[in-house]
């Protein structure tokens, strides 16, 4: 089976979720940042694996369930914290990001008999998940991120090395306040859309 890799900051105000400020706070802000990587580790508690891992920024809190390791991130831009997360794996790894609390354990059982790799874009031109039959570091790094470009190129990373890549479906990371309003409408009864559901956000002036 596979390992299981999640990246994600620790949910403290003002260094998770920032662009969701306005119009919430940074406290409601990091709350939801909690409750999306709550939903996301529950649905990797659920999924079949050998090894689940949390590559952290941060240190761990009461949001993570049990059966996880816990590793430091790396020093460096996001293509070499990925990079270094792929590298501590052995065998098939899928790694998926905090920033998708719509994600099921089905979404997350990925099988790499006729494939090398799995790539699910997001709807902002990144991806949300890489699969890699076996990690290869450097298929990540010098991949430009967080840009509408990002998915693509990491595309053609792959495909350029020979392999080859199943597509798993689209999904629509959580930015801004309109990415919490439609991820929580995909998802109503997680831990995201109920703490999204107590959040006053701030009227525009």
């Amino acid at each position: 089976m596979t390992t299981l890799l999640v990246i994600a900051k620790e949910p403290l105000p003002g260094r998770v979720k920032t662009r969701l400020t306005p119009p919430f706070t940074r406290r409601e802000a990091a709350q939801l940042a909690e409750a999306a990587l709550a939903d996301t580790l529950h649905a990797v508690a659920a999924a079949p694996a050998t090894r689940r891992v949390l590559v952290l920024d941060g240190a761990p809190g009461p949001w993570l369930p049990p059966g996880f390791e816990v590793l430091p991130q790396c020093a460096g831009g996001l293509d070499e914290r990925l990079a270094d997360a792929f590298a501590r794996c052995f065998g098939p790894a899928l790694l998926i990001g905090m920033d998708t609390p719509q994600v099921t354990p089905e979404l997350l059982t990925v099988d790499f008999t006729d494939c090398d790799a799995y790539l699910g874009a997001a709807e902002d031109g990144g991806f949300w998940a890489l699969g890699l039959a076996e990690p290869a570091p450097a298929l990540l790094r010098g991949v430009p991120m967080s840009t509408p470009v990002t998915g693509a190129v990491q595309r053609e990373r792959l495909l350029a090395a020979g392999l080859r890549v199943r597509e798993l479906p689209r999904l629509r990371d959580v930015d801004t306040a309109a990415d919490a309003r439609a991820v929580a409408a995909l998802a109503p009864h997680g831990r995201f859309a109920a703490r999204l559901a107590r959040c006053t956000p701030v009227a525009p002036r």
